[in-house]
């Protein structure tokens, strides 16, 4: 089965949410998705107490994420408009798939 390596940048509340959502049910999103789908790599300035990432690679520098050869989808969910704009721009500049749920990135330059 083909896979697909995300990589998720902010890891507070949604970030920590999200990665723990997707390592939970990799089975079944799997099976649903037609690949396995893997969190590669985790951009964000601090540990979040409450996520486990295992062994997930964690970058300090969020942008080294968007510029990992290795990584497909960027994941931004590091809120506010301005960082977050030069991430997505950086992200698709290198060829990546970005997914957000920042609605004030998309409120403001959207």
């Amino acid at each position: 089965m083909k896979a697909v390596n995300v990589g998720i940048c902010g890891l507070g509340t949604v970030g920590g949410g999200t990665y723990e959502v997707l390592t939970r049910n990799a089975t079944e999103i799997a099976a649903r998705a037609g690949v396995n789908i893997t969190v590669a790599q985790i951009g964000a300035r601090r540990d979040n107490p409450n996520v486990n990432t295992g062994d997930v690679e964690i970058a300090r520098d969020i942008f080294a994420v968007a510029e990992n050869p290795e990584i497909d989808i960027v994941v931004e969910l590091i809120g506010g408009y301005d960082v977050a704009k030069e991430l997505v721009l950086k992200a698709i500049a290198n060829g990546k798939h970005v997914v957000t749920a920042n609605k004030a990135l998309i409120a403001v330059h959207g």
